[in-house]
């Protein structure tokens, strides 16, 4: 009897950054070994192999454990390749390879674009993170997709954050 092959989940994510141009935030996301520093539950983000900003470069995240257990048996972990980066369209794609969160196939795209008023001034940007997996164990496609919101909407403030701060 054939495996039931069950439909992929699609879903994406978006948060406003008020006053940053697409520019000024670009900077943070296109360090592709740079995660750790954006978002606060990834504890590590490295190179494992490949030359950073071209496809095929794979990092290494380990992740925080919400109960704040340090054990390495419990520590999330996954290995991700750069699929694609396209920096005058302000883009990147990503697959995750090996992990131990449940996730079979999961690709994303990230991109960041500006937010023009009804003038057509612009006002800062926005990034939007999209996906296509396969489902997870135990989770819902919107439990998937709350994540990803989380995700972005906590590396939004901190860039949001970071370029302020340059401001002064």
């Amino acid at each position: 009897m054939a495996e039931e092959t069950q439909p992929k989940w699609e879903g994406k994510a978006i948060a406003e950054l008020k006053g940053p141009t697409p520019d000024q935030a670009w900077p943070f996301l296109e360090d592709f070994c740079n995660l750790h520093k954006l978002l606060p539950s990834v504890d590590t983000c490295h190179r494992v192999e490949g030359v950073p900003g071209q496809p095929g470069l794979i990092r290494h995240c380990t992740f925080a454990s919400p109960d704040g257990d340090s054990d390495p048996s419990k520590l999330k972990w996954a290995n991700e390749r750069l699929l694609m980066m396209d920096r005058s369209d302000k883009c990147f794609s990503y697959e995750v390879l090996d992990n131990n969160m449940g996730l079979k196939s999961y690709v994303s795209t990230v991109r960041v674009m500006p937010v023009n008023d009804r003038d057509g001034k612009m006002v800062g940007c926005m990034i939007e993170w999209s996906f296509v997996s396969d489902p997870v164990e135990g989770w819902g496609p919107q439990d998937l997709t709350s994540y990803v919101d989380f995700c972005l909407q906590s590396m939004a403030k901190k860039i949001e954050s970071a370029i302020q701060e340059v401001r002064g």
